[in-house]
């Protein structure tokens, strides 16, 4: 069983209230939380207007797939939410 977490850094410059930073990010657990070997969670800055910090754990048999669902997922991310990519780290579990 391979299992591999990837945390994403945020800023959301512009940001001028909660609803908005909910609205701007919240479409990362509807899109991602549907995959089977995915889970998403919002993991760090909550109650912060211009950051925020989102984790995802891929579980999977093979190490390959699980590598490639997550570089897919990033690069997702770069390219279609309205939010600029600070930080990325990656880690097997």
């Amino acid at each position: 069983m391979h299992i591999r977490q990837l945390t994403l850094e945020f800023r959301l410059s512009g940001c001028r209230s909660l609803k908005e930073k909910r609205q701007r990010l919240g479409r990362l657990k509807d899109k991602f939380g549907r995959f089977p070997n995915l889970a998403v969670c919002e993991a760090k800055f909550q109650d912060s207007l211009q950051r925020a910090q989102w984790s995802f754990i891929a579980v999977g048999s093979n190490g390959r797939i699980v590598e490639k669902t997550l570089m897919d997922l990033e690069r997702s991310i770069q390219s279609d939410f309205d939010a600029e990519l600070v930080r990325v780290d990656s880690v097997s579990l």
